[in-house]
């Protein structure tokens, strides 16, 4: 009876104590958990689960930008905004890269199309909702530290280095922890993409394509904040 009592008292404080927007967010999160479990009980593969995983991914950055705008002495500190920053960069391209896990829909027929393109689709959307509000939250510490005058210097380059990172992990099957762990390798093979752009032009197209939809879906998203429903 405690324990309940003591789990039900830590689940109020991390719901309720919320922003609107990360109780929604925090909802879809478990909608979209509830449908791996299910499907695993009702199967008996793992099929997905890589997506939970994945979706942690997603997370670690939304995490860093949230932490920096509660802690404004770490973005007034020259170093810890640009450890902070840097691992932000790095990690950053996974909330997108979940938008081509889409890709694995045809994996498997053990369960109705329709209900692997809805759990395949609720990772993707929550992850690249994590991406667009860490991608805000790090335009607003950046307007601050440097006063940019456009929000196109900041978001399509951060967009564009997202792209090209979707597409070092899916096609070159690299991860974020390789820039520690195989740093020569990785920035062999980006160098070799940069001098040799025609054995890469369908990369190159995919990485321009995705820069372009992720900044669109970016902008509207931060526009409709603004509209008067």
């Amino acid at each position: 009876m405690i324990k309940a009592q003591v789990l039900k008292s830590w689940w109020t404080s991390i719901y309720f104590l919320k922003s609107e927007i990360n109780r929604l967010l925090l909802t879809s999160v478990g909608f979209g958990l509830l449908m791996v479990m299910a499907r695993i009980v009702y199967t008996g593969q793992l099929t997905f689960a890589f997506l939970v995983w994945n979706l942690f991914l997603a997370f670690v950055p939304y995490f860093l930008s949230y932490q920096l705008l509660l802690r404004p002495a770490w973005i007034e500190s020259n170093w810890k905004f640009a450890l902070l920053f840097s691992i932000w960069l790095l990690f950053v391209p996974n909330s997108f890269y979940i938008l081509t896990d889409l890709f694995h829909l045809y994996d498997s027929y053990a369960v109705p199309r329709w209900y692997d393109l809805m759990l395949i689709f609720s990772f993707a959307w929550n992850a690249l909702l994590m991406g667009i509000l860490s991608v805000r939250q790090m335009e607003k510490i950046i307007h601050v530290r440097w006063q940019i005058k456009s929000e196109w210097f900041f978001v399509y380059p951060i967009m564009w280095l997202n792209a090209e990172g979707v597409y070092i992990g899916r096609y070159l099957r690299y991860n974020s922890w390789d820039i520690i762990s195989n740093p020569f390798r990785l920035m062999g093979d980006i160098m070799h993409m940069i001098l040799h752009p025609m054995w890469y032009k369908d990369g190159w197209a995919m990485i321009m394509c995705f820069s372009f939809f992720l900044s669109i879906v970016y902008m509207t998203i931060k526009k409709l904040n603004k509209i008067a429903w």
